[in-house]
């Protein structure tokens, strides 16, 4: 469970080094000469939101079914059998993270206690996070 962790460290920090550069530019264009700086902040949450979505998306459902901080630690996302997840599966992963966050984060605590270490959108999306 520490390795996950640590991928998901490392994926927020490049997605917060991204976001951070996009809500730079949406900020320029919305918010410079006299824009309006609640819009270009609203705009760039919500673009750094899709970018998020995407990145974890396309990464976990494509053929090395991992995202760059699962890959830098050998690890990947795979369906039950051991194959490449969908990206409908990737998807309900995803905003299931949400609901294992916002219990307290007992979603995410519940690898360490289940047969198979899945957290529990692990268990909803049917996934599994193996070592390549």
């Amino acid at each position: 469970m520490c390795g996950v962790s640590f991928g998901f460290l490392i994926d927020a920090i490049l997605l917060g080094i991204v976001g951070g550069i996009i809500g730079f530019i949406i900020g320029l264009a919305f918010g410079g000469a006299g824009g309006d700086a609640a819009t270009a902040s609203n705009i760039a949450g919500f673009v750094g939101f899709l970018i998020g979505v995407a990145y974890y998306i396309v990464m976990e459902s494509e053929p090395r079914q991992a995202t760059l901080g699962k890959l830098a630690l050998g690890l990947k996302v795979t369906d039950m059998e051991g194959g490449r997840i969908s990206a409908g599966q990737a998807a309900i992963r995803y905003f299931s993270r949400i609901l294992s966050a916002i219990i307290l984060l007992i979603g995410f605590f519940m690898a360490a206690f289940t047969p198979k270490k899945q957290a529990l959108h692990d268990i909803i999306a049917k996934t599994l996070v193996v070592k390549q």
